[in-house]
């Protein structure tokens, strides 16, 4: 197949949609955490397939070996599992990568390193056909170009105007490529990108792309040093293979659109080619530019969906380990460049797969804000069952050596969790309920409990004890009926018993903790607090 048409310029991307089934594939490299951009990518791809009874592949592009970071792998499957973002291809019984065919699994094996025999066979299918090129240029030489090329006031692009210059297999005898080729390791297979072409593409975000091979590089494709490919060629080829229909991506790959669009051309796939989507970039919240861990450090949130500890032992803080509930998580990034078109903000993941549509991406940046995040996360606590939010609350007290029965611990959350953000908040909201207070707040000290409050204080709580039943809205009629008989100031009386009781000026509704705590340990601490602030004049 021609790069040349009638018209001198490739043909148009301007095609329908792919038909068949859908296929799409998120495809981290394990190079460090998986970002919550890379997140955001996967919940896209998820929603997609889904909606469209499709198929979710999970593939590691492991290619990049200098960049290889141990422990990445177990963390891109563990993230993912922790959002309920799941894989119907591509994972193994035990959750690890697929590494043989099966049913499931019928394009096994998902780790590109395990995939290398075959890039070069595609490779050299290229050159075969005129599309590639065995380059020997050394770094050396690429330096002193881009030297050359910059003291001119130029940007160095290595395309015909350089290849032309350097030993490669398009300008060398072939009987001194072979010698190369069995003699060196250092040769590497580029990509003969023609010359003063426009490339059309169609992206299902931004429309139309236009972009003229002059301004593009013979790109690397596969290396002899490592024997594997690059990014361009193994997901081309990958892809292909798998049958993706959509690639949908970050906006980082939209520069590599044209090579991929020349790449199925030269293999004679463009009937076949998936339609491309670039997700826009996550920004950080202030200023300019992609979110980086380095804002998070900054500015006090994790960009992590997990807690990671690289090689070296530094420790990155991640949205689990935080506090935040997945499904919390996950609603906040499929907002983050997304637009459901109403106000609805608070969706399940089956409302998210039912609305989600990739013309409603947005094409600019989508800026992070970590208030918001946690803003979800207070949203989702607060429908979350009582029952459920005393599991996680009741770690926290076995942790400071405090027992109590499920349902009361469930009482005590269902009252405070409309002030919490966090399950981690529930003990400053709450720990009262399981401790009685030993010091108080000096400034309610100071307001409320004068001379006469303690005589107050003993018969508001002799009232207490006799009334029956001891529910919180007999407890709160008996009282208000008691201070305003008596003449007395509301709020001054209600305040002080709080203070006994709760040791500050906060909490739920009085009668609430007090019916809650039962009459007891009411008693219990009436006595206490009489005896502790007795001495205050």
């Amino acid at each position: 197949m021609s790069y040349l048409s009638s018209n001198n310029s490739l043909p148009t991307g301007n095609c329908p949609l792919p038909a068949g089934k859908v296929r799409v594939r998120f495809a981290p490299s394990p190079t460090g955490p998986l970002h919550i951009g890379g997140v955001r990518t996967a919940l896209f791809n998820y929603l997609f397939a889904r909606q469209h009874g499709g198929d979710f592949i999970l593939r590691i592009e492991d290619t990049d070996a200098e960049r290889f970071v141990p422990g990445a792998e177990a963390y891109i499957i563990e993230a993912l599992q922790w959002c309920g973002i799941a894989p119907n291809e591509g994972l193994a019984a035990g959750g690890k990568i697929a590494e043989t065919a099966d049913a499931q699994n019928p394009h096994a094996p998902y780790r590109q390193s395990q995939r290398k025999p075959l890039y070069r066979q595609y490779a050299e299918q290229l050159i075969a056909n005129g599309y590639a090129y065995y380059a020997f240029d050394t770094a050396d030489e690429l330096a002193q170009l881009r030297k050359t090329a910059e003291a001119g006031g130029q940007q160095f692009i290595y395309n015909y105007s350089v290849r032309n210059h350097l030993q490669t297999s398009l300008n060398m005898p072939d009987d001194a490529v072979q010698q190369r080729l069995l003699s060196d390791n250092h040769w590497v297979i580029r990509f003969k990108m023609p010359e003063n072409r426009e490339v059309h593409m169609l992206d299902l975000i931004r429309g139309e792309v236009t972009v003229n091979t002059q301004t593009l590089d013979d790109k690397v494709l596969w290396k002899r040093i490592d024997e594997l490919p690059t990014y361009h060629l193994a997901n081309i080829v990958d892809d292909h293979l798998m049958e993706i229909s959509h690639v949908i991506r970050g906006e980082e790959w939209l520069p590599s659109l044209p090579l991929h669009y020349l790449l199925y051309e030269a293999f004679g796939w463009s009937d076949s080619q998936p339609a491309f989507a670039h997700l826009p970039l996550l920004l950080k919240p202030d200023g300019k530019g992609k979110l980086s861990k380095r804002d998070g450090d900054r500015l006090g949130f994790p960009v992590f969906p997990l807690r990671w500890v690289a090689p070296d032992g530094e420790i990155s803080r991640g949205y689990r380990e935080d506090g935040y509930f997945s499904q919390a998580f996950v609603n906040m990034l499929a907002l983050l460049g997304w637009n459901p078109g109403t106000e609805q903000e608070i969706f399940t993941i089956e409302e998210l797969i039912k609305c989600f549509r990739l013309e409603r991406v947005i094409k600019s940046g989508a800026r992070f804000n970590p208030e918001k995040a946690k803003w979800f996360n207070q949203q989702y606590l607060k429908t979350m069952p009582d029952t459920a939010l005393a599991q996680s609350y009741q770690t926290i007290l076995k942790a400071k050596g405090i027992t109590a029965s499920n349902a009361y611990v469930a009482a005590v959350c269902g009252l405070v969790k409309e002030r919490a953000t966090f399950v981690e908040d529930f003990w400053d909201l709450s720990s009262y309920f399981f401790v009685a207070p030993e010091n108080f707040d000096e400034k309610v000290v100071q307001k409320y409990w004068k001379p006469e409050t303690p005589d107050i204080i003993r018969q508001v709580a002799g009232l207490i004890d006799k009334t029956s039943p001891f529910t919180k809205e007999k407890l709160e009629t008996a009282v208000h009926e008691w201070i305003l008989s008596n003449n007395l100031g509301l709020g001054a009386v209600m305040n002080a018993l709080r203070l006994c009781i709760v040791g500050a000026s906060k909490g739920p509704r009085l009668f609430d903790i007090i019916a809650l705590l039962g009459k007891e340990k009411f008693n219990e601490r009436i006595n206490t607090a009489l005896g502790l602030l007795k001495s205050v004049k």
